[in-house]
């Protein structure tokens, strides 16, 4: 028995993909964004998405472009685009991932994000299996969405370039005003 060819769709910031296809890995990397994959063991299919923030201010004006970067909006476009494909809302299960506070300064984003996610699927009342956020490293995600199997490692902290010191020019480096 030969193992089918893995077929792998990778998403960013403000997509999301819902397929049914065995041998289909959805990716993503993560840092304080959010994915939730959502699963219907039964259809055997899912999705997943990867959001930034939670929610836009209040009178914030934003393109179609720009709100698919908030969960509200990710979450919605997730879920309608599973049932389109034959899931069902009262079966599917959500997994959380994401939600790194990596950037010292930021406010805890990261944080705020996955607190966000949590509220909207307990209001939509959609079960939550598996949550993996917080922390300070990055996410390199991987879910199987024909039979639910996720795969989720922190990426181990690289450390930055040391700066680069400025090049004096040639000629001793003396300053000519004028």
């Amino acid at each position: 028995m030969s193992m089918a060819p893995v077929r792998r769709i990778p998403i960013i910031q403000g997509e999301h993909v819902v397929v049914g296809e065995a041998g289909t890995v959805i990716s993503t990397v993560l840092g304080s964004c959010i994915a939730v994959c959502l699963h219907d063991a039964e259809a055997r299919l899912g999705g997943m998405n990867h959001f930034l923030l939670g929610e836009p201010q209040q009178d914030q004006q934003l393109s179609a472009i720009d709100l698919q970067r908030y969960g509200v909006h990710a979450m919605e476009l997730l879920i309608n685009a599973t049932m389109k494909a034959g899931g069902d809302r009262n079966r599917l299960r959500a997994n959380l991932y994401g939600g790194a506070n990596i950037i010292a300064g930021l406010g805890g984003i990261g944080s705020a994000n996955a607190a966000f996610a949590k509220r909207f699927l307990a209001t939509e009342g959609i079960t939550i299996g598996q949550i993996d956020t917080g922390g300070t490293l990055a996410r390199k995600l991987e879910f199987r969405p024909y039979d639910g199997k996720i795969r989720c490692n922190t990426v181990a902290d690289r450390p930055l370039p040391p700066p680069v010191a400025p090049r004096i020019p040639a000629g001793g480096g003396e300053i000519e005003l004028f």
